[in-house]
C-alpha cells in the first residue's frame, strides 16, 4: 500500500510499499527508472521517500528483471513525460496488455505490450473520458480450478481468458484433471486422486505464475507420487508449507525447492494464513481434508478473493466464515 502527499509543485512523499511478506520486495527498479526520467529521489525521515521533478523526460530504460509493477509504473510515468520512452525487458503479463489497451483508449500513442519492448510517446496534454472493463483475474480463476482438482469435483468457470491460464491448465492436466475450454469458459473435472507432477517451476509470464505456487503445492500434497516445485521469483514463499505439515502433508524444503510426497488424505487442523496466496492454499487443503479445518488470518485472503466462502459454498463446499 502506498500513501502519498503532494502539492501543486511536482513534489511528493511516499512510503515504502507493504504487502505480503514473501521475501525481499525492493523498489529499486522503480526508483532507477524514475531517476533516469529526471526525477530527484531521496530517503527522508520515518521511512518516506521524497520525489521531485520539474518535468519527466522520455528515455530508454533497460529493466534488470521483467517486473510487472516497474513496467506499469514506467508506462504511466511516460504518458505525460516529454518525448518517447522505450522499456526493454518489459514484463509480458496480461495485465500489462490490459493497461496498454486502457491507455490507448485514453488517447496515448503506445505499442509493444505483451512483448519485451514497449514504446510510449509522451507529451500528452489531455486524455479522453472512457469506460474500460478490467480483464478477469487469472489467479482467482486458477485458484478455483485447483479447488475442483483437489476435491475431485466438477466446475465451470465463466468470464475467464483461458490463454492467460495456459501454464496452470497444463499442470492441472498433467495431474489428472480433465479440462475443456470453450471461448471464455473453462470446464474442469477433477480426478479421484491427483497424479504427481514431475516439476513445477515458477517463472514470469507466460511461465507458471508464482501466485499459483501455493495452491499447486496444496494439490500435489495429496497426489499419487512425488512432485518437485521450484520457486524462482520470491525466496520466502513457502510459509504455507509449515501449515500444510500440520495437516499431515509430507513436504521437504531445500532452499527454493520443495519435494512433495503425496499422502492419501490431509487431516483437518487449526492453521494460519501467513500471506494471501498461501491462505487460499490452506482453504483448498481444508476442502480436501478429513475433519474440520480452521484457517486463521482471513483478512489476508480477502485481499485477493471477494466472498470466497460464499462462492465455494455455492458449489457444494462446507465452509463458513467466523468472526
Amino acid at each position: 500500500m502506498f500513501t502519498a502527499t503532494s502539492t501543486l509543485s511536482s513534489t511528493c512523499a511516499i512510503t515504502h510499499p507493504g504487502g505480503c511478506e514473501i521475501g525481499p520486495r525492493p523498489i529499486d527498479l522503480h526508483l532507477k527508472a524514475i531517476r533516469s526520467m529526471g526525477a530527484r529521489i531521496q530517503e527522508v525521515n520515518n521511512g518516506f521517500i521524497s520525489c521531485e521533478a520539474d518535468k519527466l523526460k522520455g528515455c530508454d530504460i533497460q529493466l534488470d528483471y521483467p517486473s510487472v509493477g516497474a513496467t506499469e509504473q514506467i508506462m504511466l510515468a511516460s504518458v505525460f513525460a516529454e518525448g518517447e520512452t522505450c522499456i526493454r525487458n518489459a514484463a509480458k503479463e496480461p495485465e500489462i496488455v490490459d493497461l496498454q489497451n486502457f491507455l490507448i483508449s485514453l488517447g496515448v500513442n503506445m505499442s509493444g505490450a505483451g512483448t519485451s519492448v514497449i514504446r510510449i510517446k509522451g507529451g500528452n496534454k489531455r486524455l479522453r473520458d472512457v469506460e474500460h472493463t478490467v480483464i478477469p483475474d487469472r489467479i482467482v480463476a486458477g485458484t478455483y480450478l485447483v479447488a475442483a482438482a483437489i476435491t475431485g469435483g466438477d466446475l465451470r468457470i465463466k468470464n475467464v481468458v483461458p490463454e492467460h491460464l495456459s501454464s496452470v491448465i497444463s499442470s492441472l492436466r498433467e495431474s489428472g484433471s480433465h479440462i475443456n475450454i470453450k471461448k471464455n469458459m473453462i470446464y474442469i473435472s477433477g480426478p479421484a486422486r491427483p497424479k504427481a507432477v514431475e516439476i513445477v517451476r515458477t517463472l514470469p509470464y507466460p511461465g507458471f505464475p508464482t501466485d499459483m505456487q501455493a495452491q499447486m503445492v496444496a494439490l500435489l500434497s495429496v497426489a499419487r507420487g512425488t512432485s518437485i516445485v521450484v520457486e524462482t521469483v520470491f525466496e520466502n514463499r513457502y510459509k504455507h508449507v509449515e501449515e500444510l505439515l500440520r495437516m499431515g502433508a509430507n513436504i521437504k524444503l531445500e532452499g527454493r525447492l520443495a519435494v512433495i510426497k503425496g499422502v492419501k488424505k490431509l487431516k483437518g487442523a487449526n492453521v494460519t494464513a501467513r500471506d494471501l496466496r498461501g491462505g487460499a492454499a490452506l482453504v483448498l487443503a481444508g476442502l480436501a481434508a478429513e475433519g474440520e479445518t480452521v484457517v486463521n488470518g482471513v483478512k489476508l485472503i480477502e485481499r485477493g478473493y471477494e466472498r470466497i466462502d460464499e462462492k465455494l459454498s455455492q458449489v457444494g463446499a462446507k465452509i463458513e466464515k467466523m468472526d
